[in-house]
């Protein structure tokens, strides 16, 4: 079974993240699908904007599957690491709008990724966002310092980065992690109306100005894929 899936309407990607299993967890096989969809919605060209879901009750993505990775060699471990940080660099880089919706727990690496969103949208009801690499003896990388830098209060960044703290969505929105926080029952719903807006933008200017906010990730990308 596909661990993701890729639909499009009315202009609207929505990637669904629907590995209920492993909580959404990466492994290689896992990443080359990203890699595939990612592949797709950038060779089109149409105005359009990407929708990141999942069909977890309970997670949006915990990053490392870790019953897997620690399974790897060192060198196949490097890999994963390594691709981690590609798909990363592709997602906050994308040529198109992307929200993220994020429908319940975000932790390590899952974190990482929702960083990539240009707007993170998240369940206030359930759901922890947590950068757990302190507490697990894994330091960021310097393309992932690049990238959760991408969340705007920097003392919120500063938190979340040392301590490991986990926050809820209500705190979330307070602290500018996420751009709203809505019930379970609204927020795919208040998810798609933001894509909706942002599918009417021009494209190629959408991409420009994301580009240009983003240039150090940008650099990383040009010097990295």
């Amino acid at each position: 079974m596909s661990a993701l899936t890729l639909d499009k309407s009315d202009h609207i990607y929505t990637l669904s993240l629907n590995d209920l299993a492993t909580d959404n967890t990466y492994t290689d096989d896992v990443l080359d699908e990203y890699f595939s969809y990612l592949d797709e919605i950038e060779a089109s060209s149409e105005n359009a904007s990407l929708v990141v879901t999942s069909s977890h009750p309970k997670t949006w993505c915990n990053g490392i599957n870790l019953n897997w990775f620690i399974n790897q060699t060192p060198d196949e471990q490097l890999k994963l690491i390594n691709n981690m940080e590609r798909l990363y660099l592709r997602l906050a880089t994308l040529n198109l709008p992307t929200v993220g919706c994020i429908t319940g727990n975000v932790y390590a690496g899952g974190a990482i990724m929702a960083c990539t969103m240009d707007f993170r949208y998240m369940r206030l009801d359930r759901g922890r966002f947590c950068f757990s690499e302190v507490d697990v003896k894994l330091p960021f990388s310097p393309i992932m310092i690049e990238t959760i830098k991408l969340l705007p209060n920097r003392q919120a960044l500063n938190e979340l980065a040392l301590t490991g703290v986990r926050w809820g969505g209500e705190e979330c929105l307070s602290k500018q992690v996420v751009d709203g926080a809505f019930p379970e029952n609204e927020l795919f719903e208040k998810c798609m109306e933001k894509a909706q807006i942002l599918a009417t933008k021009d494209r190629n200017t959408y991409t420009t100005i994301k580009h240009r906010l983003r240039k150090e990730v940008l650099a990383l990308k040009d010097a990295h894929l």
